[in-house]
């Protein structure tokens, strides 16, 4: 990346207006923008700080610009509740949230430390959510991070804006920029996370040179993008990456261009005429218009030349995206087998149906690759394919790419059944790494919360050394040592990469699809 290139945030924001000044003492800490007072865990082993202003609320004039500091304030603080949600319709029944609601004002970050003082210079975890650019926030109990503190990282969490608010492209907005560039404002926002927490986390007992981001679904796209970004170069050192990369055809880059083109019917829709008239219209009035117009997704990150100098692939292929350890996989059942059977029941004939419908003179080779005769076994195969197409392909190519510039590589498959035999569903690892089984009210067993506890160690262990291996755990090679997989579940083992043959059909092929799924 080159050093040189202009950041995405003003000079004054490189100030950091959040400097963090003096280190904890029992919950208070005193930034330049004021006193911040936090709470902490019932043991009192877990300090907790939410609602953190990273960022000016993105309103009014604000809104559709990159984030701008953060304003400062008199008297204590108190960071003891979640900022609001960024807005959002509600395409996830699986969410729950504990903010108070949405609003355009949302740009708020979480802090759980377990450092009794500034100078233990703990490793730091970022956590990005998923959602598909649509959907999510940092209150979901299960993503709640006081427990995976409690093994000695500071974790962190931000809300970053989503859809219209997040995506929006716009020839005004471009020549306003001073870069040429528009939309991405969501993913600017979790770099500017980022600089809040290099610049300041040591005061809550944290290291900046020692930050792991990482995300699940569209936070697993988001940490690939951060690491082809000018912007976020040097603000992290290791990542994560659980069901996700922007390789494949799911939540593709769009260029500039086509994001602007489409976006201008939403313009249209509006009854607008210029960026003034968008801007004075309520946020709620353009959520409504945007929903209506498709659905997740339907605003996504665009290749702009400025947070983006290129696709990922590109950046990938050229060698210029962060040059650091990466953890990744996917879960086994990603994906619905409905997704290629549509509603036809499950049986050799009706597959192949499909698969020459998807397909064409190619099918031989995929019905070679996910062969089936008897009824489960073509359930299997048809929710194979469904899975690949959807997230563990991308996935697959962005591990692969990452392995071949020489760094170090570990890659996993989450193959652990919800109980109820729901499979190892596109999301369920979230509860496991975070320790937070008891958020939902489901029947686990006591194999569960050892899987869980066994996630969480790798998961630290991997932030605190670039490594996930520790003592008494189940050895995990490096993916680049023979392209070993860690499979996690209730029975942990290791094998070699059955599916390659696959994944490398479907990068020649290049019409991997994204059919709608659950974030």
């Amino acid at each position: 990346m080159n050093p040189r290139r202009k950041s995405v945030y003003s000079p004054e924001w490189l100030v950091c207006p959040l400097l963090f000044v003096t280190g904890l003492a029992g919950q208070s800490v005193q930034t330049v923008s004021g006193q911040l007072e936090g709470t902490k865990s019932a043991d009192g082993k877990v300090r907790i700080y939410k609602g953190i202003p990273f960022a000016a609320p993105p309103v009014g004039e604000l809104r559709w610009k990159a984030p701008q500091p953060a304003a400062k304030w008199s008297g204590v603080r108190q960071a003891n509740e979640f900022g609001a949600r960024c807005m959002q319709g509600r395409p996830y029944a699986d969410m729950v949230f504990r903010d108070a609601g949405p609003s355009e004002d949302c740009l708020y970050l979480n802090v759980w430390t377990p450092a009794a003082s500034a100078r233990e210079r703990l490793p730091v975890m970022v956590w990005i959510y998923g959602g598909g650019f649509a959907a999510g926030e940092t209150s979901e109990p299960r993503q709640d991070g006081e427990a995976l503190a409690r093994k000695g990282v500071v974790v962190v969490s931000m809300n970053y804006r989503l859809g219209v608010f997040g995506f929006f492209a716009n020839a005004e907005l471009a020549r306003e920029s001073g870069h040429g560039a528009s939309g991405n404002y969501g993913l600017m926002d979790q770099t500017a996370a980022l600089s809040l927490v290099r610049d300041n986390i040591a005061a809550f007992g944290g290291d900046s040179k020692k930050v792991t981001i990482f995300g699940e679904s569209a936070g697993s796209f988001s940490v690939s993008a951060q690491m082809t970004s000018p912007s976020a170069q040097g603000l992290f050192q290791r990542a994560i990456g659980e069901s996700g990369a922007f390789f494949g055809n799911t939540l593709a880059l769009k260029s500039l261009e086509e994001s602007e083109v489409e976006d201008a019917k939403f313009t249209e829709s509006v009854g607008a005429h210029s960026l003034a008239e968008l801007r004075a219209q309520p946020a709620q009035e353009l959520l409504d218009a945007s929903l209506k117009m498709g659905g997740p997704g339907r605003f996504t990150a665009n290749v702009d030349g400025y947070f983006f100098p290129a696709t990922v692939k590109k950046t990938f292929e050229e060698g210029n995206q962060s040059k650091i350890p990466l953890l990744a996989g996917w879960n086994a059942d990603e994906s619905n087998y409905r997704s290629v059977l549509a509603n036809w029941p499950a049986t050799a004939e009706n597959f192949a149906v499909r698969v020459r419908a998807l397909y064409g003179t190619d099918a031989d080779t995929v019905l070679k690759l996910y062969s089936g005769e008897t009824d489960e076994q073509v359930n299997r195969a048809a929710q194979d394919l469904a899975s690949d197409r959807f997230i563990a392909f991308g996935t697959w190519k962005w591990i692969e790419m990452q392995a071949a510039a020489k760094e170090p590589v570990w890659r996993y498959r989450f193959d652990q059944s919800a109980p109820g035999g729901m499979g190892a569903v596109h999301a369920l690892e979230i509860e496991f790494v975070f320790q937070t089984l008891r958020s939902k009210k489901v029947d686990w067993v006591p194999e569960d919360f050892k899987l869980s506890e066994l996630m969480g160690d790798y998961w630290t262990n991997f932030a605190k050394t670039g490594n996930p291996n520790g003592k008494g755990l189940p050895e995990w090679p490096q993916y680049t040592g023979g392209r070993k997989v860690m499979h996690l579940s209730h029975a942990p083992k290791v094998t070699v990469d059955d599916g390659r043959a696959r994944y490398a059909f479907l990068d020649g092929f290049g019409a991997v699809d994204s059919p709608p799924q659950r974030h």
